[in-house]
């Protein structure tokens, strides 16, 4: 298969994700399928290396691998990981190499992956987890080592694997209250559905260049990816460095549509990166994964006139996103709970029920629970769907654990979190899993972990602990073993006892007023700052 891809070529494909490749190799083959610093691949050169390594893996394997690994920091190997794993007719699992060995092993067993496409980081971290070898082939782009999996032109595939409906397209990791990520799989029929939306919604074309902020293993890269790819537009990777003036970046790359969570707002405003007209040449403007505060998304708009402002909602579990809602500075501010932007309505083929907190239907304003093609069949351990999922009218529905409200008819409005969930720079974040980890480090018997504000309007972690005095520095490196950097706390508190409230349960709520109070009361970790990446998980 090449650029002169037919129609009836890509029929053969049905709901595949990689389908909508396909389509943009058939628009513009010879165009920048995705580019960044220093390298760009067309879709002719991505489609012939997908098809050479996803030969070289099912050579390798014997067989089809149900699930493929892509361990690779952002760059031309893991794009083209990406599209080989599904060329290969196996479930992509984006991995990061950011994250603990132990994390990582943990995630490639529960996914039983069979393969794993590595960069040298990525090759690095295999080999320092812990636990026995887990025999699984490597294919090492950028190396050529015993034990590699041989990759040979020769023995490339002639065409994409097709892929079913009910096929797993891929595995995406959420953080869990449980001490342990969650495996969520997300098939075909569903990311087809969801394109489809898109497809309706927007007029994406070949002139169009997407940023590509997200890192991989979050699923608002798919977005990037897939929404860009269906159209034969460009995506263009973007490094840490161009978020000292985006301005300058986005007319250099010729941006057209931008896409991140609304944390790259208040960074881009801290660089003098909003001023009026300073992102003339975008066309669309989306942000998902937090909440959008009305005052952000009008500073942006100023700075992007010519652009229409989005706000996009929606967990892992129902399919990147499942609600949409296009800012107007008119009217958009009249319909906001709490300054947020509304999330809109939910995507056509779905229904949606407001419940109270025994799971009955309410009208106006309860949790949001979704059912329809989008929804995950549930999480890689059937353990971990108990009291997300529930029973009504004969329909399964997933239980988002977000209170909204019915803000105009058909228009929801985000209005809070009913369970200790947070999002900090577009991380879905159970506390419970760092009190878990935090309990494991030496001398700490009990461990309690809030959010509160930070400067620029981010969230911050802030750690309560009981047991035996540490510094936090120690706390801090000793959570670098078992969390991604974003879960691990920048400030520590060693309290005698933790506050009880009436109820003689740990009063959280006078937790985060200590943490959120005058500076002092808390220890901060000596630990470097991170410039944020926009990162995304549903709000």
């Amino acid at each position: 298969m090449t650029g002169a891809t037919s129609q009836a070529s890509l029929g053969a494909y049905g709901a595949a994700l990689h389908a909508r490749f396909l389509r943009g190799l058939a628009v513009a083959p010879r165009r920048a399928a995705v580019r960044g610093p220093g390298w760009s691949l067309s879709y002719e050169a991505l489609h012939e290396r997908a098809l050479t390594w996803a030969g070289a893996l099912l050579r390798a394997a014997g067989h089809r691998p149900a699930a493929i690994g892509v361990l690779a920091a952002k760059g031309p190997h893991a794009y083209a990981g990406v599209l080989a794993a599904l060329y290969a007719g196996a479930a992509v699992v984006p991995l990061s190499t950011d994250f603990p060995a132990a994390r990582t092993r943990h995630m490639l067993e529960a996914a039983g992956v069979s393969a794993v496409i590595a960069d040298a980081a990525g090759r690095a971290l295999l080999a320092g987890a812990p636990g026995p070898a887990p025999g699984i082939p490597v294919l090492a782009p950028d190396e050529v080592s015993a034990g590699s999996v041989p990759v040979d032109a020769a023995h490339a595939l002639g065409e994409p694997l097709p892929a079913d409906a009910g096929d797993t397209a891929y595995v995406l990791f959420t953080s869990g209250s449980t001490g342990r990520p969650k495996g969520v799989r997300i098939s075909h029929g569903s990311t087809d559905h969801y394109f489809q939306v898109l497809d309706a919604r927007y007029d994406f074309g070949p002139e169009d260049v997407f940023s590509q902020t997200f890192d991989l293993n979050f699923d608002c890269a798919m977005f990037d990816l897939f929404c860009a790819w269906g159209a034969g537009a460009t995506v263009q990777q973007l490094p840490a460095a161009a978020f000292r003036d985006i301005p300058a970046f986005a007319a250099e790359a010729g941006l057209t549509v931008w896409f991140s969570t609304p944390s790259a707002i208040s960074l881009v405003r801290r660089t003098a990166g909003l001023g009026a007209g300073a992102l003339p040449g975008l066309r669309w403007s989306i942000f998902a994964g937090e909440a959008l505060k009305c005052a952000d998304a009008a500073d942006w708009q100023r700075a992007a006139p010519t652009s229409t402002v989005e706000n996009l909602y929606g967990p892992t579990e129902l399919t990147i996103t499942i609600c949409g809602y296009e800012w107007s500075p008119e009217t958009s501010e009249g319909l906001a709970v709490h300054g947020i932007v509304p999330i809109g309505a939910v995507h056509k083929g779905h229904d949606h029920l407001l419940v109270d907190a025994d799971c009955e239907p309410v009208s106006g304003e309860g949790e949001l629970l979704i059912t329809g093609p989008q929804m995950t069949a549930g999480y890689l351990d059937p353990a971990d769907d108990q009291g997300r999922f529930v029973t009504h009218d004969g329909r399964t529905w997933y239980r988002t654990g977000d209170r909204v409200r019915e803000v105009a008819d058909g228009v929801l409005a985000y209005v809070d979190r009913l369970d200790a969930q947070v999002q900090v720079q577009g991380w879905r974040v159970e506390p419970a899993e760092i009190d878990q980890a935090l309990c494991a480090c030496a001398g700490v018997e009990e461990a309690v972990t809030v959010a509160v504000p930070a400067a620029g309007g981010d969230l911050e972690l802030v750690a309560f602990y009981t047991g035996r005095p540490t510094p936090a520095s120690r706390l801090a490196r000793a959570l670098r073993g078992a969390l991604p950097e974003r879960l691990i706390p920048r400030r520590y508190t060693h309290l005698a006892a933790f506050p009880l409230n009436a109820n003689r349960k740990i009063d959280r709520g006078a937790l985060r007023a200590r943490a959120a109070g005058p500076p002092g009361r808390t220890e901060p970790a000596a630990v470097p700052a991170r410039v944020p990446r926009p990162a995304p998980r549903g709000q």
